[in-house]
């Protein structure tokens, strides 16, 4: 099981690492984008890609 979580964090740091590599200043001006957002917009933001993501896990098994 501990090598599933292991592949798993190496494949989000691959996906996370792929915008900045390719388009560092889109990928810039996105973060100071995002940066500006309220708390309350962050926070939907993040529940919104955490149930995506269980949702496509739940899915796949």
């Amino acid at each position: 099981m501990g090598d599933y979580w292991l592949a798993a964090l190496g494949l989000m740091l691959v996906l996370e690492g792929i915008m900045p590599f390719l388009f560092p200043a889109s990928w810039r001006e996105t973060m100071l984008k995002v940066s500006q957002l309220q708390d309350g917009q962050a926070r939907f933001i993040g529940l919104t890609l955490m149930l995506s993501g269980l949702l496509l896990i739940y899915w796949m098994k």
